[in-house]
């Protein structure tokens, strides 16, 4: 068997952050994923009853919420941590923000249903079942995004402000700004 870490005393967490290969299976991430499902769970109890007093849980949960930023539930997030929400953004049901590497949504964006930010990477090759090796890639979407429902975005990947991402596509490269991008995988149609 391989040793992909040979000389590397890193943590496999600290490989995470880094971006390079590691397996997901360090203490301190498997802790603080236990904590994001725990304030998700909170928080979509807690908005159910009153949104406005359910925003302290979301802002335990999440790295950076921007003012006047609306999420709503349920959210699912690795770690969330590394979620970044700028100012008078909408997230509506069911964000799916897997978090492995930093992902960042501008300000005054508007995010449909069902939407997934990937950020995770596994390699192309074979690997043994003990060494499943990931790696992590950031999103950012710039100001004033659109992304359509059901959309899917993922690793690496950089949306440029005023852009609009049709309903179920999927991101698998930078799109400019000003830029409508649709389909499997997404192109660019046109520019706004």
């Amino acid at each position: 068997m391989t040793d992909y870490f040979a000389g590397d005393d890193r943590s496999n967490r600290e490989r995470m952050l880094a971006g390079d290969w590691y397996i997901a299976d360090d203490p301190d991430s498997g802790e603080l994923y236990k904590r994001a499902v725990r304030l998700q769970a909170q928080y979509a109890a807690a908005y159910a009853a009153d949104p406005d007093a359910a925003r302290p849980l979301l802002e335990e949960l999440v790295g950076h919420l921007g003012e006047q930023a609306h999420i709503r539930p349920p959210l699912y997030v690795d770690y969330g941590a590394h979620l970044t929400v700028g100012a008078r953004t909408f997230i509506n049901y069911n964000l799916t923000a897997l978090d492995a590497a930093p992902i960042v949504i501008g300000e005054d964006c508007q995010i449909g249903p069902n939407v997934q930010l990937l950020t995770p990477v596994h390699p192309l090759e074979p690997q043994p079942r003990k060494d499943r090796l990931e790696s992590a890639r950031p999103i950012t979407i710039g100001d004033n995004v659109w992304l359509g429902g059901g959309a899917i975005i993922c690793p690496g990947v950089r949306i440029g402000d005023d852009s609009v991402i049709g309903a179920g596509s999927v991101v698998t490269r930078d799109v400019p700004a000003r830029r409508l991008a649709v389909g499997s995988p997404a192109r660019v149609i046109r520019e706004l």
